[in-house]
């Protein structure tokens, strides 16, 4: 498929599996916008303030996000800590809105200080996990690394690091389904590629545009994990395009204030891409293209397609789920997409209406194509 000089295409819609929206009003600001980059589910990050550690929890944040963004089907997750039981777990899967555990090793990333220090103590909560299937999802970056931007080159080996105990993981729990979130190296690959069907990885779009000097000459290109090496994003690149069904989209958008990218040392770890998600895709892999890093022969619509929308949703079982799921996805009146290249650019910031929240973009001011939901 020839994407140099692609200037329309139509799309099913995207499927985010990793987005943190937040709470409060930051959450009021990015919630109600999610369509806006071609989304129609999202799987959101429980790494609040106070961490959403119970199906109770999980719950009511539901209903806040269902209240902004009723067209957008919200699939939630637990943060793993000590009040996530094996009942709790039962709870979950019954739940029929939670469908996934987050592990965070402690102190890596935003809200982490909450997250796990021993990974066999929650032995007997992924045994639990793996026999009523929900998922576990993996902050892939070592315990012994922070989320500061002062650290970035202790940063650059974290994933690689951590590789181990995903292989661990999988050989001790070889039923339990498991996604290695963000993807960020080549190394990263290649382990969800060497284990069982069972083990899926999530790409971002910013890991797809950055490297590591993107991110040390710009604080709003900063996030966890870092971005690597330009090795690093071609195998990324090559992963989402293969047409593999072990790779699919996870942005990572994580919006924060201004202030605390700008002003704030060190500088708060996350890029804001969700609203221009399925376009920064797409873009990504059209300067691929243009540049020679994948050819025409290794790109078809089903690979896009499968990386974007359906692969996640079939992990995932999404079509299986039960008729409250259903009933948000049939909210949504569009059958698909439509991205077209129209001079659009990326805003240079988004605020509240009160001016009192202000998050910058990635990659603002650069062109970006525009996207439409059509009947």
């Amino acid at each position: 498929m020839d994407l140099t000089s692609l200037t329309a295409i139509d799309l099913p819609p995207t499927a985010d599996f990793h987005c943190h929206l937040r709470e409060g009003a930051m959450m009021e600001l990015v919630a109600p916008i999610i369509t806006t980059g071609g989304c129609d589910t999202v799987f959101v990050m429980p790494n609040l303030e106070k961490p959403i550690v119970s199906v109770a929890q999980a719950l009511a944040y539901h209903r806040e996000l269902r209240q902004l963004a009723p067209n957008v089907r919200f699939l939630m997750s637990l943060y793993l800590h000590p009040d996530v039981t094996t009942d709790e777990i039962e709870l979950a899967a019954r739940s029929n809105i939670v469908f996934g555990v987050k592990l965070y090793p402690a102190g890596v990333t935003t809200n982490s200080q909450h997250g796990v220090r021993d990974i066999e103590r929650y032995y007997p909560v992924f045994e639990a996990m793996q026999r009523v299937g929900l998922v576990l999802n993996l902050h892939g970056e070592s315990m012994n690394c922070t989320p500061d931007a002062a650290t970035v080159h202790d940063s650059m080996h974290a994933e690689f690091n951590f590789l181990p105990q995903l292989f661990n993981l999988h050989e001790d729990f070889p039923d339990l389904r498991i996604v290695l979130e963000h993807v960020s190296t080549k190394e990263g690959v290649d382990a969800v590629k060497q284990c069982g069907p069972n083990v899926r990885g999530t790409i971002t779009a910013h890991h797809l545009w950055g490297t590591i000097e993107d991110a040390e000459n710009d604080v709003f290109n900063f996030c966890k994990p870092i971005m690597k090496t330009h090795d690093d994003r071609l195998a990324l690149i090559r992963a989402a395009v293969d047409g593999s069904s072990k790779f699919f989209f996870g942005s990572d958008s994580a919006p924060h204030p201004i202030q605390s990218k700008a002003e704030k040392e060190p500088a708060a770890a996350g890029c804001f891409t969700q609203p221009w998600s399925t376009s920064l895709v797409i873009g990504a892999f059209q300067r691929a293209m243009s540049l020679g890093w994948i050819s025409k022969d290794s790109v078809s619509r089903e690979a896009i397609e499968g990386f974007l929308s359906h692969h996640g949703r079939t992990f995932y079982k999404i079509a299986q789920q039960q008729p409250e799921q259903q009933e948000a996805a049939a909210a949504i009146k569009h059958a698909s997409i439509r991205l077209e290249r129209k001079g659009e650019r990326i805003p240079g910031s988004i605020k509240s209406l009160d001016g009192k929240i202000e998050v910058v973009p990635f990659r603002r001011g650069e062109e970006v194509m525009s996207l439409t939901w059509l009947d």
